[in-house]
């Protein structure tokens, strides 16, 4: 093209497609490093690969691709004005937050709905520094992807008038049972317990009674169980 060698192309077409790509870049804003929603992400999944196939591009004339970024960004743009204006398609292009864990107790329905297993939740939580799933009264997985957590009042960060209370016990972790209908070996073997005496425990009859169960969490201290079931009993 215009008898420039294609290797000088590939150079001409990255710069531009850099520069293009971080101009799109303020326009959107922090928020597609910030917030990254789900649109946000597919949009800016889109415009790299656009922005890639045009460096490496020598056949197709540049303002092709970026005819193409401006589509997007016009089109992010409008996503983003018409969410502002109407929180009901806000909902739709952006998606909802998804309560997780509702007044200590995870709803399972909404882990489903959300692709999520109790594993992904136990790791999203240990994040937070709540490594006790006890210690959670709400927990929300927002449309960024990111959870939001509320402990229970006696977990709340200590403030002035906490300092001159008793010493507060050492904390320790949660020895976890039952992982979506499924028994812990190794949390079994380290509360020294047998499978019998989890029956008998929880007063489970059959294996389906096991798998109405989402989450059990030992507490070797008070001899107890915390019991998350997939339908509510």
């Amino acid at each position: 093209m215009f008898g420039i060698k294609p290797i000088f192309w590939v150079l001409i077409n990255a710069v531009v497609s850099f520069a293009y790509l971080f101009i799109i870049s303020k326009i959107l804003g922090k928020k597609q490093i910030a917030q990254l929603e789900f649109i946000d992400y597919a949009v800016g999944i889109s415009l790299g690969s656009i922005a890639a196939e045009m460096s490496t591009d020598s056949e197709t004339p540049f303002y092709y691709y970026l005819i193409a970024m401006t589509i997007f960004l016009v089109l992010a743009l409008l996503v983003s004005l018409i969410g502002r204006k109407n929180s009901a398609l806000k909902r739709i292009f952006k998606g909802k937050p998804s309560t997780l864990i509702y007044e200590g107790k995870i709803d399972y329905k909404q882990l489903v709905k959300c692709n999520i297993d109790v594993n992904d939740l136990l790791s999203m939580l240990r994040e937070k520094n709540y490594f006790d799933i006890n210690d959670v009264a709400y927990a929300i997985f927002e449309p960024s992807g990111k959870l939001s957590v509320l402990p229970k009042g006696n977990q709340k960060p200590v403030v002035i008038e906490d300092v001159n209370r008793e010493a507060i016990e050492q904390s320790s972790l949660s020895n976890v049972i039952i992982v979506d209908g499924a028994i812990s070996k190794s949390g079994l073997s380290e509360a020294a317990k047998t499978e019998e005496w989890l029956f008998e425990k929880l007063q489970l009859k059959n294996e389906e009674d096991l798998k109405n169960i989402i989450l059990a969490v030992y507490d070797e201290k008070t001899d107890t169980f915390t019991v998350h079931y997939k339908e509510t009993r």
